[in-house]
């Protein structure tokens, strides 16, 4: 609850004073049902779940990348491609959908292909494109496309009887082969160093519907532009490395280094390619930023959070095994609750929490205090309540009453659900790994579980490999707690001696114990 309600609430406190950069609350684990409870009486969700803090595509992709369509010219692509650090510019449809990508490695292989047999369209390519390509002006005809071997004349057209009315005939300022080409019926007569046609050559180009393009270019390179005006479509390749946002980019990494591309396309739920990451992208990405709130142990954090920019840390806790690489702002503070010292900071900025935000950090403070009865409450703590009483306007004991009354039966739960529930590791300085877990409830009904809870903290210590695994039953009102004990002889013993309590099995009768923080955690740490 503290944990849930300080993220919130700090979220909501940073983003304010920080509008420029997004806070965002996470949970690292499912919400118990005083949580659940306390969102839903503020009337705000479950904050998303964290699976981990480990750099994802999406953190490094870049959203600005071309992008071309099917039909689109060849050298557009090429264009596209000599302005950026890798080797592939993606195909898309209409609605955007990827249908492939377009590489250097199949320009140059194009090139070198119309070197050797000729040059030719294979794909209808529009005749605007092809005027495009040339820098070019439409003398004659209207837009089309045409396919076709595509001729440069420097003799005469009466040599090349191969000639036909798909091809296309690029020629310079010679009126005769321009007239023969003509008379050809070819589909598109092109005139190459800006040679301007006598009348009569136009209109036999017109009486013979064969469109006429005049270009600055010579006859050579424009011979060779006139295949880039091709549609993309016509060199699509489907070898292309693809990624969600979500995946790892560890994993993306080692499949974009093993690509002759250099990049990996990362695409939405319908294939639309959304981000692009390249080779280097991967060279010092920056790390995703983290603020911990209520922990700063690693064994309670996010997998990952070792490799993330820790920027703050709010806790009032010991402080855990985080390491950080540079200095960060650090607030370790000996009050009842995280949430005390966020409604702290609100107050010292002159802001106001918003009152679904002052509801649930109520509800973490009185959670975490159990309703200001804990040995862990401070005067801090008691000030927060009294101020936040005054923000909601309600009695703050009656609601804090009615909180835990209306969320510790856990008749209905099962026993690997509620050792669970809210389970903390530990390691002390001896090496030794436990977990504390606690439930708090009202009355003594969950003891006579006592067999089947014991049964699942066994599986959970033996899953999680730990020495010690301890359940504390906390009774909120009767202000004690019995402390449920699986692990080894010796450490059972350990745990039983740092108490100073006689163990009736596995259980320990702690009157006036509610803490786990301050009452059990450094007892276990000592033992252990």
């Amino acid at each position: 609850m503290d944990s849930i309600g300080a993220a919130i609430g700090y979220a909501e406190l940073k983003a304010t004073l920080d509008p420029g950069t997004a806070y965002v609350p996470v949970r690292l684990g499912e919400c118990n049902p005083q949580t659940r409870w306390a969102l839903a009486r503020a009337q705000l969700p479950e904050p998303e779940l964290l699976p981990h803090i480990r750099l994802r595509a999406g953190d490094l992709m870049r959203t600005e990348f071309p992008r071309m369509k099917a039909w689109d010219p060849i050298r557009a692509a090429g264009l596209a491609l000599d302005g950026i650090d890798y080797d592939l510019v993606p195909i898309v449809d209409e609605a955007g959908v990827l249908d492939g990508i377009v590489t250097t490695r199949a320009l140059a292989r194009r090139y070198f292909q119309d070197a050797g047999a000729g040059a030719e369209l294979h794909t209808q390519t529009r005749l605007q494109a092809i005027a495009e390509a040339l820098d070019g002006e439409l003398l004659a005809g209207e837009d089309r496309t045409l396919t076709g071997r595509i001729w440069v004349h420097a003799s005469a057209v009466e040599s090349a009887p191969a000639i036909n009315e798909a091809a296309i005939v690029v020629v310079g300022d010679r009126p005769r082969a321009q007239r023969s080409a003509l008379e050809h019926d070819v589909a598109l007569l092109v005139l190459a160093d800006g040679a301007q046609p006598k009348p009569e050559v136009l209109e036999l180009a017109h009486a013979g519907h064969t469109a006429v393009i005049r270009t600055p270019l010579d006859t050579c390179v424009a011979a060779r532009m006139i295949t880039l005006a091709a549609p993309c479509e016509e060199l699509v390749e489907h070898d292309q490395v693809l990624a969600g946002v979500d995946d790892l980019i560890s994993e993306v990494a080692v499949q974009i280094r093993d690509s002759r591309h250099g990049a990996a396309l990362i695409c939405d739920a319908d294939c639309r390619p959304i981000g692009l990451v390249s080779r280097s992208d991967l060279d010092s990405p920056a790390r995703r930023r983290v603020i911990l709130v209520d922990h700063a142990e690693q064994a309670q954090s996010v997998p990952g959070v070792d490799q993330a920019e820790i920027v703050e840390i709010l806790d009032h806790h010991h402080i855990g095994s985080i390491e950080t690489k540079v200095p960060v702002r650090a607030t370790f503070d000996p009050v009842g609750s995280t949430s005390t010292l966020v409604v702290e900071r609100f107050r010292r900025s002159g802001v106001e929490p918003s009152r679904p935000s002052a509801l649930l950090l109520l509800c973490a403070v009185l959670s975490d205090t159990v309703i200001l009865a804990s040995p862990t409450t401070t005067e801090r703590d008691a000030a927060v309540v009294e101020y936040l009483e005054r923000v909601l306007e309600l009695d703050a004991r009656q609601f804090g009453r009615q909180m835990f009354e209306e969320t510790s039966d856990v008749a209905g739960i099962g026993a690997d659900d509620l050792v669970r529930r809210d389970a903390k590791a530990y390691q002390s300085s001896g090496g030794a790994a436990f977990v504390i877990a606690q439930v708090e409830v009202v009355g003594k009904g969950l003891l006579d579980r006592e067999a089947e809870l014991l049964a699942a903290m066994a599986r959970e210590r033996a899953s999680q490999r730990v020495t010690l695994y301890a359940l504390m039953v906390t009774d909120v009102l009767d202000s004690g707690t019995d402390l449920l004990l699986d692990g080894d002889r010796a450490a059972v013993a350990a745990a039983a001696k740092a108490f100073g309590a006689h163990a009736a099995g596995a259980r320990l009768h702690l009157p006036g114990v509610m803490s786990r923080k301050k009452q059990v955690a450094p007892k276990l740490l000592g033992a252990l």
